[in-house]
């Protein structure tokens, strides 16, 4: 147990510093990608592979793992490069994404790099597989890492449900929530649609950044202008990982700015695992919640008018 403790107070020190860890692993030629180590439950070699009927073309199969069954998907394939070979040698990244487990075939994993989220940047507009990157960085000041958008590889593979049930949109609270304003701050175009298409059936008005950084600018410019940020925002959606700052620091930012500090900042993340409760609290989020869950979101916002009427 003390162990475990160990773990998630290191965790908490390091996503409190603005920093992270990514693995980092090599697909279809030399070029090196990269995971947040967060998502990452285990590397190993690809245990015996069962075929599936009607499966994806990349999604390679299905293995067994501690009692789970797990898809494995061609990451090469998935983000448009030349297919990966399967064979007895080949690597999987088991992972877990928004409370699934999946695994990705690599060729190869290279090494953990711990770094700064401000020396992580936006891909360049207009770059090849920038369709599939959520950012980049650089291993010592020269080599190119690309940090895939998993969430866009997942949502092509098996396309995430936006509609909100029928009975909670009946609920009467929800219609106050009609010409409010949000604030999604999330660097991933899939997941900003996500909470877009999610948050329009209960006619929300959203601004977005693409960054903490951005999103804190936003803010502070506003309250800068005069603005009650309190009265003009229903709440601040932020997803955890992004380039320059991320959601952590931006809450961390936000509750040490009077201007700010009140503001109902939820936490909207792809990260599942164990850590996050320790993590929200930490850093003073008022929610936090798993992506790809739109009555869960929408519950949400109906737990903010609760209070905004108690």
């Amino acid at each position: 147990m003390a162990g475990v403790l160990d773990t998630v107070d290191q965790r908490t020190r390091l996503v409190g510093e603005n920093r992270l860890e990514i693995l980092l692993f090599q697909l279809a030629g030399p070029q090196l990608f990269a995971l947040n180590v967060f998502k990452i439950r285990e590397v190993l070699t690809l245990p015996a592979l069962t075929q599936m009927p009607q499966r994806h073309p990349n999604v390679v199969g299905v293995i067994h793992l501690r009692g789970q069954t797990i898809p494995v998907i061609d990451l090469s394939g998935a983000i448009g490069l030349q297919p990966q070979a399967v064979d007895a040698n080949s690597t999987i990244i088991v992972t877990e994404y928004n409370l699934s487990v999946q695994a990705f075939l690599v060729r190869a994993v290279d090494r953990i790099m711990n770094l700064n989220w401000d020396a992580v940047q936006p891909p360049p507009r207009g770059a090849g597989r920038a369709h599939y990157l959520t950012a980049i960085t650089r291993l010592d000041n020269m080599r190119l890492v690309e940090i895939i958008d998993v969430e866009k590889v997942l949502a092509e593979i098996v396309p995430f449900n936006t509609r909100v049930s029928d009975a909670l949109l009946e609920d009467p609270l929800l219609q106050r929530a009609r010409g409010r304003e949000v604030l999604v701050v999330d660097d991933s175009p899939t997941g900003v649609n996500q909470v877009r298409d999610t948050l329009a059936q209960l006619d929300l008005q959203l601004h977005v950044a693409t960054d903490g950084l951005k999103a804190l600018r936003m803010l502070q410019g506003w309250a800068d202008a005069g603005e009650d940020l309190n009265e003009r925002l229903l709440m601040v959606i932020t997803d955890a990982e992004m380039p320059e700052m991320d959601g952590y620091r931006l809450t961390t930012e936000i509750r040490k700015d009077p201007r700010l500090k009140d503001l109902y900042v939820v936490l909207h993340t792809s990260l599942s695992g164990n850590f996050n409760k320790a993590m929200v609290e930490k850093v003073g989020c008022d929610g936090f919640l798993s992506k790809f869950q739109p009555d869960q979101l929408v519950e949400v916002v109906r737990n903010r008018l609760q209070r905004l009427e108690s």
